[in-house]
């Protein structure tokens, strides 16, 4: 069962998002509780911090909660409403929320939602596990070292003309749909291929996968620090921060370890 999960409560009256940050803090697994006043705020703090449940109010000055479901990162908070307002219920629930708990908040109720925010949470991140494995083994099977291709160089459509990059100017590539943004000398420019094909092509040597929808150049990494979650953070030299994958972890570690 997970623990520490991070929780937002978006609320513009102090006294109801004071509530919800107690009944929170209360339940065990429940790690960093944030808050919020709007949904100018809650955007900005969601940008800088992960978050696995947001409690959310609906009406509130400058943006109801609904506004704020647009702005959600991916992957997205388990959300449960919690409002006055009971006849929004449905709507709720037609924007994916996992529960709706109304005003005053009833300890026992707001627990049970709560409860089954964790569970979407757990589903989630298990799935999310599955599908790394599933493209580690597929990448395994497919690229074994002796079939590698190693380019020497690449060529980009970028504003009608092609630019060529040389793979010692790439800091790291980043999966972008069923293409991928190759990022070179500070740009960042999309590359007709996916991940997994531009991985057979680049020297194994030099570039590393360290998460299902990142690769980077090793001689990139300036260095690798803790993340929440006992999760590792790759550091660049231009500062750009990139998260590992929990099942790259142990292949990063021991590349790292062996660079001179």
């Amino acid at each position: 069962m997970l623990s520490g999960l991070v929780t937002l409560v978006v609320d513009d009256e102090p006294l109801a998002r004071r509530r919800a940050v107690r009944l929170a803090q209360q339940l065990p697994w429940v790690g960093e509780v944030g808050e919020a006043g709007n949904v100018a705020h809650a955007i900005e703090w969601l940008a800088a911090s992960p978050c696995h449940i947001i409690l959310l109010d609906i009406r509130m000055p400058g943006g109801s909660g609904f506004d704020l479901l647009r702005h959600l990162p991916d992957p997205a908070p388990a959300v449960i409403f919690v409002t006055a307002f009971s006849d929004q219920a449905l709507r709720a629930f037609d924007a994916q929320a996992v529960d709706y708990v109304t005003k005053p908040i009833e300890a026992g109720r707001f627990r049970t939602a709560m409860e089954r925010a964790r569970g979407v949470v757990e589903q989630a991140q298990s799935a999310d596990r599955i599908r790394e494995l599933e493209e580690v083994v597929a990448n395994l099977r497919a690229t074994g070292p002796e079939t590698r291709q190693q380019m020497g160089e690449l060529w980009v459509r970028a504003g009608g003309e092609y630019v060529r990059i040389k793979p010692e100017s790439i800091s790291h590539v980043s999966a972008e749909r069923d293409y991928v943004r190759i990022h070179a000398d500070g740009q960042g420019y999309l590359y007709n291929e996916n991940l997994a094909t531009l991985e057979r092509q680049l020297a194994p040597q030099q570039f590393l996968r360290i998460h299902r929808s990142t690769m980077v150049r090793i001689d990139a990494v300036e260095r690798v620090k803790g993340g929440q979650f006992h999760a590792l953070i790759a550091v660049l030299n231009d500062g750009t921060e990139l998260r590992v994958g929990r099942t790259y972890t142990a292949a990063i570690r021991a590349r790292l370890a062996r660079r001179d």
